[in-house]
């Protein structure tokens, strides 16, 4: 009999430990489901600001600040060249650079006219001159320039409308002749000038 109590005895602590065991290892469980919810949470919490940032960044195509929302297309009209000196490509260079800027950087539909946009302008000098002298006291670099005025004209924010004149130049050896650098240079300076206009016109920097 004293033995079977005894026996009794330790199968009742044995059981009573691994009740505890038990609701500890419950307990832990429980906590750690807790937790990993806790963080799921959290991570979805990041998700969602990611997401909304995403779409933030996607109103900016580009470099370009235009809510796609209200402003859906520019027109570009023709550039003409009314400059004394007059270079018989420079016109339609100078629309065609405009247009592909447009079209390459933004979402904007580009139209003849009509637009939420509107760029209008023309070309109103292209002149070469002197520029830096050398010892000898001749000029050792002649600079060739554009000077471009645009009239702008936003029909969702009227207030960001304006009238502008854009000028670039660059210079080149005095001892070449114009006709056998202009072609490259007035791509270089196409290319600052329809820059300049769209980081005016859209880009706002």
């Amino acid at each position: 009999m004293i033995y079977s109590a005894n026996q009794t005895s330790e199968t009742q602590s044995r059981q009573n430990r691994n009740e505890t065991i038990t609701r500890a290892t419950r307990g832990q469980y429980e906590g750690n489901t807790g937790y990993n919810r806790s963080h799921l949470v959290r991570i979805l919490y990041v998700l969602v600001a990611l997401v909304c940032a995403s779409c933030s960044i996607s109103y900016k195509f580009n470099g370009a600040n235009i809510n796609y929302q209200t402003t859906h297309s520019i027109s570009i009209a023709d550039f003409p060249n009314n400059a004394p000196m007059v270079n018989p490509t420079l016109s339609n260079n100078l629309s065609e650079g405009i247009r592909d800027l447009y079209q390459r950087q933004t979402r904007l539909t580009v139209l003849n006219k009509g637009g939420d946009l509107e760029l209008e302008g023309e070309i109103v000098g292209y002149d070469i001159s002197q520029g830096a002298i050398s010892a000898d006291s001749y000029a050792s670099e002649s600079k060739l320039t554009i000077r471009v005025t645009v009239h702008f004209t936003n029909n969702i924010h009227p207030e960001e409308s304006f009238d502008k004149t854009y000028t670039a130049y660059q210079t080149f050896d005095a001892s070449r002749l114009l006709s056998d650098v202009q072609d490259e240079l007035c791509a270089t300076m196409i290319t600052e000038i329809a820059e300049n206009i769209y980081n005016d016109t859209v880009a706002k920097w």
